[in-house]
C-alpha cells in the first residue's frame, strides 16, 4: 500500500508538472493571435505561479514574446490606421516584455547537472530588445504625454538610455549618440519628479549630467530632488547632504559661477557640517578671481556671520550691497545682518554720546534701511523683506 501511494504521488507531480509544460507550449502557439492574447496571458500566468514552471527560463521568454507579440500587432495596425492605436497598452506591453527577458535571463544560464551552461534563449532575447529599443524610447514620450509619469514613462526612458550599456546586450547592444543617452536619462529624472518619485529622480538625474548632458537643468533637479528627500525624511538628512554637496560641486566644477546656485548650495552644506573655516577658505579663493562678484562677497558674510566673526560679515555684505551686481537675497541678508548689528550696539549704548548714538544710526539702521529699500527696488512684494523694513523703521523712530 505504501509503494501504491508512493507512487500516486509522483504520478500526480509528473503530471502537474505536465501540465503545466502543456500550458506554456499552448501559451507560445498563441503568441502574436490578437484574439487570443487574454488566454495566452491566463495561462502562462498559471505556469508561473506553479513550482514545477516558475524556475524555468521558457517560461519566461514565453511570456516576453506574447507581450512583444502583441505590441508587434499594435504596431502594425498604428501603420495602417494611427487614430486607432492605444499607445499607452501598446508601451505597457513593451515595459511587460522588458520584464519577463530580464527574469528569463539568468535562468537560462543556469549550469546543467553537469556543470554546463547551456543558453537556449538569451541570443534571442538580446535580439528583440535590440530591435525594439527605440520604441521603448517612443513609449517613453507618449506615456510622459499621458501624464503617466511614474513608472510608466521613467521605465521607458531609463530602458531606452540603460540598454546600450548593459552587459548582456554584448555586440547586439544598440548604437546611441552620448546626447541622445543624457537627454533620455533627463526625461526619465523629470517622470520621476513629476511623479513624486524623486528618490528615482535624483538618480536618474545624476546620471543625465555624468552622461554628459550638456545645460544645468539635471544638476538644478537633482539637488532639488535631494532637499526634497531632506525634508520629508529625517532620517535621511546627512545622505542628502552629502548627495546635494556632491551634485552642486559638480555643477560649479561644469559651469562655474555662472549659477549661484551651485555655490549657495555647496557653501550650505559645508557650514551645516560645521566646515566654516573651510567655506570661507574657498570663498576668499573665488573672490580673489572674481573680485567683482557680489554674490560671493554675501555668502562670505553668510558663513563670517555663522561663524560669529561679526566685523568680518558686516565688511562683506556692506562691499556686496554697494557692488553693481548684487542681487536680491543678498541685499536682503546685508539689511538684517547690519540691522541685528545695529540693534546689539544700541543695547550696549548707556553713557554714549550724542554723537555716538547719531554714528550707530548713520552706519547701522540708516544704511540698513537703504539696502533694503535698494532690495525692495528689485522685489517689492516679499513678505520677509517687508518685515525687515518694518522692523527698521520701528527703531528709526523708536530710538531716535
Amino acid at each position: 500500500m505504501k509503494k501504491f501511494f508512493s507512487l500516486a504521488l509522483c504520478l500526480a507531480a509528473v503530471c502537474s508538472m505536465s501540465a503545466q509544460k502543456q500550458n506554456v507550449d499552448q501559451a507560445a502557439k498563441l503568441s502574436g493571435k490578437s484574439d487570443k492574447l487574454a488566454e495566452a496571458r491566463e495561462l502562462i500566468k498559471a505556469a508561473m505561479e506553479d513550482p514545477e514552471t516558475k524556475n524555468d527560463a521558457r517560461t519566461y521568454f514565453v511570456a516576453g514574446k506574447i507581450e512583444l507579440d502583441a505590441f508587434d500587432n499594435g504596431y502594425k495596425a498604428q501603420m495602417i490606421n494611427p487614430d486607432n492605436a492605444n499607445t499607452d497598452e501598446m508601451g505597457q506591453q513593451l515595459l511587460n516584455a522588458y520584464g519577463y527577458f530580464l527574469q528569463a535571463l539568468p535562468l537560462d544560464s543556469v549550469p546543467d547537472a553537469k556543470g554546463s551552461i547551456k543558453p537556449k534563449f538569451s541570443k534571442d532575447i538580446v535580439s528583440k530588445l535590440a530591435g525594439h529599443h527605440q520604441d521603448f524610447g517612443n513609449a517613453g514620450v507618449n506615456f510622459f504625454n499621458s501624464k503617466k509619469f511614474y513608472p510608466q514613462a521613467y521605465e521607458a526612458f531609463m530602458i531606452y538610455s540603460d540598454m546600450p550599456s548593459l552587459p548582456f546586450m554584448g555586440k547586439s547592444a544598440p548604437a546611441v549618440a552620448p546626447e541622445d543617452i543624457a537627454t533620455f536619462y533627463f526625461n526619465a529624472g523629470l517622470s520621476a519628479y513629476s511623479g513624486n518619485a524623486v528618490d528615482k529622480a535624483a538618480a536618474a538625474f545624476k546620471k543625465a549630467r555624468e552622461a554628459g548632458y550638456p545645460a544645468e537643468e539635471p544638476y538644478i533637479y537633482e539637488i532639488a530632488s535631494w532637499q526634497n528627500i531632506a525634508q520629508t525624511d529625517e532620517a535621511r538628512t546627512e545622505e542628502a547632504k552629502k548627495n546635494i554637496f556632491a551634485a552642486a560641486k559638480a555643477g560649479y566644477d561644469k559651469f562655474g559661477l555662472q549659477n549661484p546656485l551651485f555655490m549657495n548650495n555647496m557653501i550650505n552644506s559645508m557650514v551645516s557640517d560645521g566646515n566654516t573655516a573651510a567655506a570661507i577658505d574657498l570663498l576668499t579663493q573665488e573672490i580673489t578671481a572674481h573680485p567683482d562678484n557680489a554674490v560671493l562677497y554675501g555668502l562670505r558674510g553668510y558663513v563670517n556671520d555663522r561663524a560669529g566673526n561679526d566685523d568680518a560679515s558686516e565688511a562683506d555684505y556692506l562691499k556686496a550691497a554697494s557692488m553693481p551686481d548684487v542681487d536680491f537675497e543678498t541685499l536682503k541678508n546685508a539689511s538684517k545682518k547690519i540691522a541685528r548689528i545695529g540693534t546689539m550696539k544700541w543695547a550696549n549704548i548707556e553713557g554714549a554720546t550724542e554723537a555716538q548714538r547719531n554714528e550707530i544710526k548713520t552706519h547701522y539702521f540708516d544704511k540698513a534701511m537703504e539696502i533694503a529699500d535698494k532690495a525692495a527696488n528689485i522685489n517689492p512684494n516679499d513678505d520677509d523683506l517687508n518685515y525687515v523694513i518694518e522692523n527698521i523703521q520701528y527703531a528709526l523712530d523708536t530710538y531716535f
